[in-house]
């Protein structure tokens, strides 16, 4: 297959090793670059890489390297091999080289550098090699510095891990030597703001629709909810969705290690972030200390976008002390992991014993909701349990919906008991309550 072929295909394929012909296009591509240079000169190209207006500095150097190709020795060039090398020179002196393609892409949902000759995404659920990858390790060190630049932040060896948000939401973390072995790491998670509701859920098949109507009854009813999953199973997505179930008239705070959530309808809104600490080391605000200061702030509801350490035992005191209606997301493969998690996580917060921990995650908590990746990469909002304070202590999880992975389908296996509750203080009404039992039975 030609070189042109291979450029013409410009689709991304199963993990494969590159074909010969690449080299060829990329020596292209760092011989224009050098004549792009010397063209213009190193200042002026600098300058307009810089500037703020990213699609007029992209015109400018593109028409640049236009008459580079046309006055310079690249007469064997297809129309189509030139279009392919002026938009990657494009990314590496604008964007960032062969990310860039790859952010755009609104399909790619997670991007991932393994060294200089491996880069992958993530397309539904699903792993695929990326045909151009970093020419050098020195290449994505430069691609690093850019996406830290404007936040403040570097990655070296003396901060070989960084944790960071970009403008549009995305989350980066990148890795360097001496701690990433195989050259720099950066995974980036594209942030979508294309799912804010159940109904679009259910749209996708993550969930029936008598399912995502106890839910949205769960948030209208002031449950204490937390979603739990593994990594990338959809648990921020769930919890954006059941937070824009949330009467208007109350006022939320929000609690994220990286802004995710949008409130772009609901008019009552305080949005926190935590922060590391600054190079100088100082500066760090942790989500324990924002979940604290939250409560100063006369919430209706308090959201944290993940609970992960010592903020787990704040985040149940205010479920306790009158914030019904909070929602929170955790790490858990299985329902049953749900409660030895926290009390550990707990545990980092405050040295009590299990069981003081497990009373207050009983009485605090109401339910507790699974999402979950398959293999082929399907997400799926998958059980829903109650949470009931055990006749001799502890915690009881009784499943209300339950899920089977074989053919995977619902079952009611009973009905919560918010639902009769809100039915007697009329929160529910009957007849709602009925059409919604009679459209499963």
């Amino acid at each position: 297959m030609s070189v042109l072929e291979r450029v013409r295909e410009q689709q991304h394929i199963q993990v494969r090793d590159v074909e010969p012909g690449f080299a060829e296009l990329a020596r292209v591509r760092e011989r224009l670059k050098v004549d792009l240079v010397e063209s213009l000169g190193l200042s002026a190209v600098a300058a307009l890489a810089s500037n703020d207006r990213i699609d007029a500095a992209r015109a400018e150097i593109g028409i640049a390297c236009q008459a580079v190709l046309n006055t310079g020795d690249y007469q064997d060039l297809s129309p189509e091999v030139r279009e392919t090398i002026v938009r990657q020179v494009l990314d590496e002196v604008c964007g960032l080289g062969p990310l860039q393609p790859l952010l755009e892409d609104p399909t790619v949902t997670e991007v991932m550098v393994n060294g200089c000759d491996r880069l992958f995404y993530e397309r539904n659920g699903e792993l695929f090699a990326a045909e151009r990858v970093f020419d050098s390790s020195e290449q994505i060190m430069l691609v690093i510095d850019r996406i830290l630049a404007p936040l403040g932040r570097r990655l070296d060896k003396a901060s070989p891990i960084v944790n960071a948000r970009l403008a549009n939401g995305d989350r980066v973390n990148a890795v360097a030597c001496p701690i990433a072995i195989d050259g720099p790491a950066v995974t980036i998670r594209k942030f979508s703001n294309r799912i804010t509701s159940l109904s679009q859920l259910v749209e996708l098949g993550a969930l029936p629709t008598w399912y995502a109507t106890l839910l949205s009854w769960a948030v209208r009813t002031r449950q204490d909810v937390a979603v739990a999953g593994g990594t990338g199973s959809g648990k921020t997505t769930l919890l954006n969705a059941l937070s824009c179930e949330i009467d208007q008239r109350e006022r939320i705070v929000t609690i994220e290690d990286s802004a995710e959530l949008r409130f772009e309808t609901h008019p009552n809104v305080v949005r926190l972030e935590a922060r590391d600490a600054s190079i100088e080391g100082t500066g760090e605000v942790t989500i324990r200390d924002l979940v604290k200061n939250a409560l100063r702030m006369r919430p209706d509801r308090i959201v944290v976008g993940e609970v992960r350490g010592g903020e787990a035992i704040d985040m149940l005191q205010a479920m306790n002390t009158g914030h019904d209606g909070s929602l929170t997301t955790l790490h858990a493969g299985q329902t049953d992991e749900v409660v030895p998690r926290l009390v550990l996580m707990s545990r980092f917060g405050m040295d009590l014993p299990t069981q003081i921990i497990e009373q207050q995650i009983a009485s605090a908590l109401d339910l507790i909701v699974m999402s979950h990746r398959f293999a082929d990469g399907v997400r799926l909002i998958t059980t829903l349990s109650e949470v009931e304070q055990g006749q001799s202590g502890g915690v009881v999880l009784n499943e209300c919906v339950h899920f089977d992975e074989v053919t995977r389908g619902w079952t009611l296996r009973r009905r919560p008991g918010f639902v009769s509750q809100a039915q007697d203080e009329g929160l529910l009404d009957a007849e709602e309550v009925d059409s919604w039992a009679s459209s499963f039975s």
